[in-house]
């Protein structure tokens, strides 16, 4: 009998000892920048995602840190990733920006110039990171709302 007695007080006693030590936060709206691939990748492609990396890393490291901003390479031709095809209708290689709140896509964009300054690194990141300075004030907006 005892023994139930302190299993029912350690169980009673839970939800003050979570409360006190909460676990750590994570933001409630957060950008994700994804590159979309296939398995045949041709020169262009990888360019594209090098320089995508590059200007993630370079200009975004401090809203990667605090889980802010998200960089996910996605291969669409595996068979879970599919359904980022009809997701975002994509037709060929892509950098897509994503703004979601409380795990729920409110916006995205598809960077489609990318391959419109694929032969000019700096238009390339210049573009990429006006594109994400963008999304990244729309998350601030989402967070003023909460």
């Amino acid at each position: 009998m005892k023994i139930w007695m302190i299993i029912l007080a350690a169980f009673m006693l839970m939800p003050a000892l979570a409360s006190a030590y909460p676990a750590e936060e994570k933001p409630d709206s957060v950008v994700t920048v994804y590159y979309f691939h296939g398995g045949r990748r041709c020169q262009s492609c990888i360019k594209i995602e090098k320089y995508t990396e590059e200007a993630v890393n370079n200009y975004f490291q401090e809203q990667l840190e605090s889980g802010d901003l998200v960089y996910r390479v996605i291969n669409t031709d595996k068979k879970e990733n599919r359904h980022y095809i009809d997701d975002y209708q994509l037709y060929t290689k892509s950098v897509i920006l994503s703004l979601a709140r409380d795990g729920k896509e409110v916006r995205h964009k598809n960077l489609n110039k990318v391959w419109q300054y694929l032969r000019d690194r700096d238009k390339f990141i210049d573009y990429f990171r006006e594109e994400t300075e963008e999304f990244l004030a729309g998350l601030e907006k989402e967070k003023g709302k909460s």
